[in-house]
């Protein structure tokens, strides 16, 4: 019988073993975590509004830890997957590139959604309940943050944190294991700077979420940036803890390539924040 002529995925594949089915793709084990995830999401937001509405979070605490298990291990399941011999194959790497580039995409819109908000009413402030004429955006009165204080403090450090972050990966690809892991642990340093001076910034707010439309559209935007910053800081962590433990090669890297390629994604969304919402909606300075 003729050998089947081998495939240039195979290959190109160099010294990687060949994939246990007579494909390149991944069919994946069957796995409790979707299914999990889904009822531990559902019990996070459920908890939300139970707590909103009736002070109860008894849920809210309940969804979160379960979130957080099925995160730890359904990762610690991809993980072991990419240790087996034949399973992550260079075309199921790709994919794997596609997904994070298509969550990222995701990501995007998501924002969208609060710059459309505040562009709304920035453009229209006649529209915000309340606003005599001539409207004006900030609303009259409202005091608002110096944009060059902490804010472009913080603008530095996250620039940095993405020079550090790209630093790191550059050493990887030159096999230079101890730059990689100095770029990772600078990156999460910053990335905990960075959160520690936006929460000393909202103590110092000098209005609170309730406070109007204007209150409610910078919390939300900066406040879900400043979610993004944590995770994505917890995501640069874990591929410290694999970096010192040698899991990266040159050749297989992708968990810390996407967790680069998120870094750069939050550093971006900072720049149009502190643009339009710091820079641009600056109003009534708040006086120290």
């Amino acid at each position: 019988m003729a050998t089947p002529m081998a495939t240039p995925m195979e290959m190109t594949a160099g010294a990687e073993p060949p994939a246990p089915h007579k494909h390149p793709y991944h069919l994946v084990d069957p796995s409790p975590w979707p299914l999990v995830g889904a009822f531990s999401g559902g019990a996070f937001v459920l908890g939300i509004i139970l707590g909103a509405h009736y002070g109860n979070w008894w849920m809210l605490y309940l969804g979160i830890a379960a979130v957080l298990t099925t995160m730890f291990f359904w990762w610690r399941d991809v993980l072991k997957e990419s240790n087996t011999p034949g399973i992550h194959t260079p075309i199921v790497r790709i994919g794997l590139r596609y997904g994070m580039t298509l969550f990222i995409a995701s990501e995007v819109m998501f924002f969208v959604a609060f710059f459309w908000a505040w562009f709304h009413y920035a453009l229209y402030p006649s529209q915000v309940s309340g606003a005599v004429a001539p409207a004006v955006w900030p609303p009259k009165g409202t005091l608002t943050f110096d944009p060059f204080g902490l804010p472009f403090l913080n603008t530095m450090i996250l620039l940095l944190s993405g020079c550090t972050v790209t630093w790191a990966h550059h050493a990887l690809l030159n096999k230079d294991r101890r730059g990689l892991i100095v770029g990772l642990a600078i990156t999460v340093a910053l990335g905990l700077l960075f959160s520690t001076l936006q929460a000393i910034e909202y103590a110092e707010a000098p209005f609170k979420f309730t406070g109007g439309v204007y209150p409610s559209t910078f919390f939300l935007a900066t406040g879900f940036h400043g979610f993004h910053v944590m995770v994505g800081t917890t995501f640069l962590a874990v591929c410290l803890i694999r970096a010192i433990r040698g899991a990266f090669t040159p050749e297989r890297h992708f968990g810390f390539e996407a967790a680069a390629w998120y870094w750069h994604f939050v550093d971006v969304v900072w720049l149009f924040l502190f643009v339009c919402i710091y820079v641009l909606g600056a109003g009534e300075i708040m006086q120290h």
